[in-house]
């Protein structure tokens, strides 16, 4: 039987008080116990309910808006009822893997449909998700309808982090100057979210300042804090300050240390090449896993590849996996981007056959990461037969996908083959910014320029303007092209170029 609540508990007393006058002892423990029971089964209920919603929400991936509503309505009629509490945890988890837009619908939903009241701290992470989702503006109109009586510390905080997050220094330095005046400065999240601006900005020097500040007026660091200034000396060169902080943090009796502070003193480690001071910080680190989060075990992954030890990176994906029997997506992500890292392409192989033959649903990145690392290695075919693969169940090229392809064939002088690939990606880039750099298009135009390929090239340049890339060096290189094949020009071409305002040069 699991451990009995608070709630449960004082139920218990309660039904044994009513019960004690009629009752015999030994029936009152029989009949407490299977009631305890009973609320436990109902408790363990709930929860597999609850993962089964949240999982049904991260299934629609980037389904368009709309979806989380009518998963979340059909959710309703068929299950009953879901608490506002719940959806929350739902809208963190979504949060967490930066799937703001869905979870964001989930917060709408709460508010504008089922009329949910939402907690000063519900209205921050409205405000947050609002900033990630739609951007800063719509963030501030969200701050600015707020009633006076719902703007607390919280929703101050909220605001702040969005103007660091985008190095709005002005607006920040004039809402922080507002919260001192208003006496919400007393949280370490206001100074932490400073320090995190200074090193955005490349001014690492003035997070112990920060510090200053914080102990000026009685705030405690948190770890959090302790992290951003042992990075922040990281960035001055200061390995010894930095050992210094985590002394402090091992030594201090308020703060208890945390995987973290292990994990970002690897890294310092690892950047500065200090890679058995490292491996040391890696194993303090494993000492604080609980086993109940995967984070960790992907740290521990990633940053024993960026030491460079592959034994140790396959030694904790095995702890891994055998910590949680089911792996997800991200961490066979993970775990490839280390042996990636590594060049171990027979551990690369054997995960990703393992990935395909047990993921419930397809993630774009590990199959581009797969095929990025055969490329690498000259091993196109086998490239080409991962993303035909990924056609044959139902998936499609990721846009990074399509640009590998083309960089391949482009250095090795396959130019039919890449403008193929070109073709693919301007298909797939229609939906976001995005331009060839002048290398490439400079790779293109000397081929067809040294083949006299008019046809090839006048294709080339269809792409390039539809791309919104067609400049004053294609249309030159067009020219010569017409020049050296001997072929009459496209009539069309001045009055493109007139009409385009190309100036072209007189060489």
């Amino acid at each position: 039987m699991g451990k009995l609540t608070i709630l449960q508990f004082s139920w218990a007393m309660s039904a044994s008080r009513r019960l004690l006058s009629s009752v015999s002892p030994q029936s009152i423990c029989k009949s407490l116990l299977e009631e305890c029971e009973e609320e436990l089964r109902k408790e363990g209920k709930n929860r597999e309910r609850g993962k089964h919603l949240y999982r049904q929400l991260s299934a629609l991936g980037r389904a368009p808006e709309g979806a989380v509503s009518r998963t979340l309505g059909k959710w309703v009629r068929e299950e009953g009822p879901v608490s506002a509490m719940e959806l929350l945890n739902h809208v963190k988890g979504l949060r967490k893997y930066r799937r703001y837009e869905q979870a964001l619908e989930v917060m709408d939903w709460m508010v504008n449909i089922m009329g949910m009241k939402i907690s000063y701290g519900g209205h921050a992470i409205h405000l947050y998700l609002i900033a990630k989702a739609k951007g800063v503006q719509s963030a501030e109109d969200y701050f600015t309808n707020l009633p006076e009586s719902e703007k607390k510390q919280e929703i101050y905080c909220a605001l702040l982090s969005c103007y660091c997050s985008e190095k709005m220094v002005d607006k920040a330095a004039t809402l922080y100057k507002k919260m001192k005046e208003l006496k919400l400065v007393s949280g370490t999240l206001v100074h932490n979210q400073l320090m995190m601006l200074y090193m955005k900005l490349g001014q690492p020097e003035k997070v112990p300042t920060i510090l200053e500040e914080m102990k000026a007026t009685n705030v405690a660091p948190d770890n959090f804090t302790y992290r951003v200034l042992m990075n922040s000396y990281a960035s001055l060169n200061d390995i010894e300050s930095v050992e210094r902080v985590i002394n402090q943090v091992e030594g201090a009796g308020k703060v208890i240390t945390h995987w973290s502070d292990y994990s970002t003193l690897a890294g310092i480690y690892n950047s500065a090449g200090l890679f058995e001071k490292s491996e040391s910080a890696l194993k303090k680190l494993e000492q604080l896993i609980d086993g109940s989060d995967r984070e960790p075990f992907h740290f521990l992954i990633s940053l024993y590849a960026g030491a460079g030890n592959l034994q140790e990176v396959h030694r904790v994906w095995k702890s891994l996996k055998t910590t949680f029997t089911k792996q997800t997506n991200m961490s066979y992500l993970n775990m490839l981007r280390a042996l990636n890292k590594l060049d171990d392409m027979d551990g690369l192989k054997t995960c990703y056959k393992e990935w395909e033959s047990v993921s419930t649903s397809y993630d774009e990145r590990l199959t581009t990461l797969a095929i990025g690392a055969h490329l690498r290695h000259g091993m196109v075919v086998e490239a080409e037969s991962l993303g035909r693969k990924t056609k044959e169940k139902g998936g499609a090229y990721a846009f990074g996908t399509c640009d590998m392809f083309m960089d391949y064939y482009l250095k090795n002088n396959e130019i039919t083959a890449a403008l193929n690939w070109l073709e693919a990606a301007v298909q797939i880039a229609k939906e976001a910014e995005w331009k060839l750099d002048d290398e490439k298009i400079q790779m293109f135009m000397n081929y067809y320029e040294k083949e006299k390929c008019v046809d090839g090239a006048e294709k080339f340049c269809k792409l390039l303007e539809g791309l919104g890339c067609l400049g004053v060096g294609a249309y030159e290189s067009l020219l010569r092209t017409y020049v050296a094949s001997r072929r009459r020009g496209d009539p069309s071409l001045c009055r493109r170029i007139k009409e385009g305002k190309v100036e072209l040069s007189s060489k």
